[in-house]
């Protein structure tokens, strides 16, 4: 959107210089590649060949939660086929078995269940095929350009890949679904009979730990996404083939939490400027951020904060009615967005009456 389309053009620089002690320590890692994200911006923080293609073994469970929560119902009841029995690590589910398919998706997630992997996928689509094809949907949907499934469990096979960077981006989107989020970071459940931990020592040894998800094969080596949450700001890790991964993850947490700090360059509500209403039955209303602009910084970056709106606008106007932008620029580059909004209400005026003189009452 162009700024000469706006009337009015808001600037305002925030400045957070110092606000951090910011050790400048090194960090690295084990992995053959590796990644550090924020989640809400998807700022990376630290990178190690992020967009080399490999095989990433049960992180692709990931993705088989993702495609099942979006396209079922987590209710859905489902009866085990022999279809469903797969090699490798197991919820050790027995045809005939019923579950619902919220409990199949903490045996994929807690125990990395290939047997869940299929069941889920038999449960959401028509087929295999069927399921696979919605994964590689959402990932394209998601711009995971170094990313294509071949299976819903992570089984070595051919055009099944991804990238560190591609998990990264997939587990940050992934953690905003509430069932998603709930299900990752659940240390143990029992389930009928079966009582399933979470493979994932992190939620455990990680100072704010939510999840994401383990991986192994011998072919693909050891792989991990952890997700972990401190002081408002949730941080994204991935790593591929890495032989230390447990302590990598947690130096590359406290790393990205000693060095950066999520900030508010403004907060939702606050009012930025006003337009002009046309026609209306006030002169003018409020316009305010519609959501936090959030953004995480080292202790000596600074944002720009361009607010962009219309001098008028016609009514009726509706509170909560988008009706500009919000940009927070770092070094010149867009960051973050969120609509300018109409704060208040405008109902459009009733046109008058003509007015009537003696002489149209004269007869």
């Amino acid at each position: 959107m162009g700024m000469h389309r706006w009337g009015q053009r808001i600037v305002c620089t925030v400045l957070l210089a110092g606000m951090l002690a910011s050790p400048a320590y090194a960090v690295g890692t084990s992995a053959a590649s590796a990644v550090l994200i924020e989640q809400t911006s998807g700022r990376v923080l630290y990178q190690q060949n992020p967009d080399d293609e490999r095989l990433i073994a049960s992180i692709t469970k990931i993705m088989t939660a993702v495609v099942a929560l979006e396209h079922a119902d987590k209710a859905r009841s489902y009866t085990v086929t022999a279809a469903d029995m797969a090699e490798g690590s197991s919820m050790y589910l027995k045809p005939g078995d019923t579950l619902q398919l919220e409990e199949l998706l903490y045996g994929l997630m807690l125990v990395s269940g290939n047997d869940a992997a299929l069941a889920v996928a038999h449960c959401v689509a028509e087929s295999l095929e069927a399921f696979v094809a919605l994964m590689n949907e959402t990932a394209e949907r998601l711009g995971m350009t170094h990313t294509h499934f071949a299976n819903p469990n992570g089984l070595d096979a051919e055009g099944h890949y991804s990238s560190a960077r591609d998990m990264a981006v997939l587990a940050a989107y992934a953690l905003e679904n509430q069932d998603f989020r709930r299900i990752v970071s659940t240390a143990s459940v029992t389930i009928g009979e079966r009582y399933l931990a979470n493979h994932n020592k992190l939620l455990r040894m990680c100072e704010g730990c939510i999840g994401v998800k383990t991986g192994f094969t011998k072919a693909a080596g050891r792989t991990l996404v952890s997700a972990a949450t401190r002081d408002g700001m949730t941080l994204v890790c991935t790593t591929l083939n890495d032989g230390d991964d447990w302590n990598d993850h947690m130096a590359l947490m406290d790393y990205g939490f000693a060095n950066y700090r999520m900030e508010t360059a403004v907060p939702a509500g606050r009012v930025l400027a006003s337009a002009l209403v046309r026609e209306g039955t006030v002169v003018s209303v409020p316009l305010t951020a519609a959501d936090d602009l959030c953004y995480p910084l080292t202790g000596d970056e600074k944002l720009t904060v361009v607010a962009r709106a219309p001098l008028s606008i016609p009514a009726p106007v509706v509170p909560g009615q988008a009706v500009g932008e919000v940009c927070a620029y770092l070094e010149g580059e867009e960051v973050a967005k969120v609509d300018l909004i109409a704060a208040a209400p405008s109902a459009k005026k009733e046109p008058q009456a003509p007015a009537v003189h003696w002489w149209d009452r004269a007869f």
